[in-house]
């Protein structure tokens, strides 16, 4: 059955069995909207701040003038 052919058939009902019609429609799509709701997901910015022993800025620094302290290299 195509939505149009329900429409019709629900604009033939009184009010109240309109009325009625929408009484037992709003809780199911009230469970799917619920249901079908995205659940925000936790920022991965800070995952392992509780950890303890979190690099310094100076170590970040250190370590990336390390690895590229050989940038570019002249036997490639």
């Amino acid at each position: 059955m195509q939505l149009q052919e329900v429409l019709n058939l629900a604009k033939q009902l009184s009010p109240v069995d309109k009325v009625r019609l929408i009484e037992q429609l709003v809780p199911d799509i009230e469970k799917e909207l619920v249901s079908n709701q995205i659940t925000p997901t936790k920022s991965l910015w800070g995952l392992c701040a509780d950890l303890g022993n979190a690099p310094s800025a100076e170590e970040i620094d250190e370590a990336r003038r390390e690895e590229w302290a050989n940038f570019p290299r002249e036997d490639i």
